[in-house]
């Protein structure tokens, strides 16, 4: 079995491989997110405490936490679930992954170092590799450097020199995101003034659309009322002139 071994704290990971069924009894039955001693890859690693972020089975299909298994399992994927990339909206489909239980099956188990043992391993803790990017995020920027508000983020962005193809160096820097600039919030007052007057303009034509609609009701009431009145008179009219021929 291979050991895939990564230390956070240095940016640096080690592969080493272990025929011994022994040393690998100790990793059997274990869950990932489980924390297990050095002493059981051998004693180099005495000190250190690790913790089981994965793997993948002979045949490549990954470890996936929450499936209380050993063997592998087909298992209903949608979209944001592990080795499942959805074609259309809505999508869903079986997917085989590993349990999260190491079995005998495992070719790669991924381990990650959370404790420091005394002994530096070399190709691990004996070197630390910087990171290529840094943050891009306004406020992990500010984490990072310990900055307040009221400080300029835009001076402590991590930018990186590279030589361009003409020979020239060059830098390059990552856009800030969320980043508040006088800009942004004038084009927050402009949307607001809009959303605004489009409030306002909707209340007028509400307004005058009812303003018309009593009006066309009132009309058709009068007209309702002359008519009412217009059948009475002739009524009246009728039963008079019955009356005189009557008599």
């Amino acid at each position: 079995m291979k050991i895939n071994i990564a230390c956070p704290s240095t940016g640096m990971q080690k592969v080493i491989d272990i025929d011994d069924e022994k040393r690998l009894q100790n990793l059997y039955e274990r869950r990932m997110a489980q924390e297990i001693d050095g002493n059981v890859l051998g004693e180099e690693f005495e000190g250190y405490v690790l913790r089981i972020s994965g793997g993948n089975d002979k045949q490549g299909f990954p470890m996936r936490q929450g499936i209380l298994t050993n063997t592998r399992v087909q298992v209903l994927c949608k979209k944001g679930h592990k080795a499942y990339r959805p074609r259309r909206a809505g999508e869903r489909k079986r997917k085989s992954v590993r349990g999260c239980v190491v079995g005998h099956d495992i070719a790669v188990l991924n381990l990650v170092v959370t404790q420091v043992g005394e002994k530096e391993i070399p190709g691990l803790t004996d070197d630390t590799v910087p990171r290529r990017l840094g943050p891009k995020r306004a406020n992990n920027i500010r984490k990072l450097f310990n900055l307040t508000k009221d400080d300029d983020v835009r001076k402590y962005v991590i930018a990186r020199a590279y030589t361009n193809k003409k020979g020239v160096s060059c830098r390059k820097a990552p856009k800030i995101q969320r980043l508040v600039t006088p800009l942004m919030l004038q084009r927050k007052r402009h949307r607001k003034a809009d959303k605004m007057k489009s409030i306002l303009r909707n209340k007028e034509d509400a307004a005058a659309y009812k303003k018309v609609v009593a009006q066309r009701l009132a009309e058709q009431r009068e007209l309702r009322r002359s008519l009412i009145s217009k059948r009475r008179s002739s009524r009246k009219s009728a039963k008079m002139a019955a009356d005189q021929a009557a008599k």
